[in-house]
């Protein structure tokens, strides 16, 4: 039953190293693989350095595909051959396993089989690793201490592909040296090759707006942080020095340039906006905080608008005035 694994942890190589590495950064792969009926399926495999996608694969698992230029990591062209040619049969061999085994497992067409596997590194050194498997999004099973462990609400069905696979300790030793050894060795490859990428810093761009009305007298403030990298950003709504303890803070989005994207709203009354403010902390910022006034910002708005309402009215004011010099030149 080593076909459910293999696809997950080919696309994991070795080598490198990198230094001054302090922070807590891992490396996981997911592989979902769907099956609408006996004969149609998909695949999709992606790999990530934290929460940064560096692989991913085609639909027949044939070629990885490197998202950046670092992502190869120190591996050789030929390395990565071979690992390409290992992803696609252990593919192909899933695929005929869940043909084979559907059935027996009990798994009713349409589902999904999700599978994620990688380890973590602290300080340089390695400090954990995981596998597990999941039916429908459901967990079905576990890689702990060099052998497979149901999940508690997987029931019987989990119990028994467990007991087949442990049977096979050699094939458990495998996993357990892609996951303890050949992992680790992944990220330094990639924190090296990529070194200059993911250190990289890009200090964020920031602007208010209004959302929806939540109620009659009431206001909803929207601060909006965009084009920061890296991922970690502090953004409070605040009343002078005061953070706000309504503040709301979204989810953290992906840009499609790598950068990140966060919103933080907060609701007052239509009376008490006028001496908020928000404020970002960036490390890109070192230590220059943006602060936006609520109320500054819509004194800015007004500026503005008068602004462009003057420089129609002298666009205006000149075209009439082109136009009556060239009537009087006829004349």
């Amino acid at each position: 039953m080593l076909f459910l694994l293999l696809p997950l942890l080919a696309v994991l190589p070795g080598g490198g190293n990198a230094d001054g590495l302090k922070e807590p950064v891992s490396f996981h792969v997911i592989r979902i693989s769907s099956f609408n009926n006996h004969s149609w399926k998909r695949n999709l495999v992606s790999g990530y350095l934290g929460h940064l996608q560096t692989h991913t694969s085609d639909r027949n698992c044939s070629t990885i595909i490197f998202l950046w230029p670092w992502s190869r990591g120190n591996f050789s062209n030929e390395e990565w051959k071979e690992l390409e040619m290992l992803l696609h049969i252990c593919c192909v061999r899933f695929l005929e396993g869940m043909r084979r085994y559907s059935r027996e497992l009990q798994f009713e067409y349409p589902f999904e089989i999700q599978v994620t596997g990688g380890c973590e590194l602290h300080s340089g050194k390695f400090s954990g690793s995981f596998l597990r498997l999941a039916y429908q999004g459901s967990d079905f099973m576990s890689f702990q201490n060099n052998s497979w462990l149901p999940s508690p609400v997987a029931g019987n069905m989990a119990k028994r592909l467990c007991k087949v696979i442990n049977q096979n300790q050699h094939q458990n030793d495998i996993i357990h040296s892609l996951l303890s050894d050949t992992c680790p060795r992944l990220i330094l490859g990639l924190l090296d090759a990529g070194k200059a990428h993911l250190q990289r810093q890009v200090k964020p761009e920031a602007w208010l707006s209004r959302g929806l009305s939540p109620g009659p007298g009431r206001l909803q403030l929207v601060c909006h942080v965009s084009g920061f990298y890296p991922k970690p950003v502090w953004v409070m709504w605040m009343r002078g020095e005061q953070e706000q303890q309504g503040t709301q803070r979204g989810d953290i989005l992906p840009n499609a340039d790598g950068t990140w994207y966060l919103r933080a709203t907060q609701e007052v009354a239509a009376g008490e906006a006028a001496d908020l403010s928000c404020r970002v902390k960036h490390s890109s910022l070192e230590g220059q905080d943006i602060i936006l006034y609520w109320g500054h910002h819509f004194s800015m708005n007004w500026i503005a608008l008068i602004v462009l309402v003057s420089l129609v009215i002298l666009i205006v004011l000149v075209l009439r005035f082109k136009k009556h010099c060239s009537y009087q030149d006829i004349l």
